[in-house]
């Protein structure tokens, strides 16, 4: 059942008959709620979100260099809803090492271009692996390392000394039902 959003209110259609209804009390027109077609007279668009990022592996992540990487037209795709570089992705958190932030299911945008600072959650690639690994940056003094967020993981702290590339920072999630 499609739901809008129109001066603190939520208005209900079960049916297109209703939206001359709707576009009323949303005051716009019928032609806008359906087809995008006309002007939405009560709200300004401040950006229209034409980013549509290519979902990886993590296979695929610890090679990454280039969207072209990723065949166009095999490549499940998902609206970014931040600004992100051409070269972003999409990963499918994968295992329970980073709960109870981030589940088993649950959609991380990353961007290599992003600058991954201490507290940032990164998808790195550790040189004796050539799959990525998703974690978070913590910087102390001179020192790098990758922390699980699962406090009962292992191996809570993982050093990088030169052995550790960072892909890329993780800039938006999408949590799984």
């Amino acid at each position: 059942m499609p739901r809008a959003r129109g001066y603190g209110r939520t208005v209900i259609t079960t049916s297109p008959r209703k939206i001359i209804a709707l576009a009323e009390a949303l005051e716009t027109t019928p032609e806008y709620l359906q087809f995008g077609v006309g002007e939405l007279d009560n709200a300004e668009v401040t950006k229209i979100v034409t980013n549509k990022l290519p979902l990886i592996s993590w296979v695929q992540a610890g090679a990454w260099s280039d969207i072209s990487e990723v065949s166009p037209v095999d490549a499940e795709r998902f609206l970014c809803p931040v600004n992100c570089s051409e070269q972003s992705f999409v990963l499918r958190v994968q295992g329970i090492s980073m709960e109870p932030k981030f589940n088993d299911g649950d959609l991380i945008f990353v961007d290599p271009e992003a600058e991954c600072i201490h507290g940032s959650y990164v998808v790195a690639r550790l040189d004796d692996d050539n799959q990525a690994t998703f974690k978070q940056l913590i910087i102390e003094g001179n020192q790098k390392f990758l922390k699980a967020a699962n406090p009962n993981w292992p191996e809570q702290l993982i050093p990088i000394n030169g052995n550790c590339t960072l892909v890329g920072k993780v800039i938006f999630t999408v949590k799984s039902l």
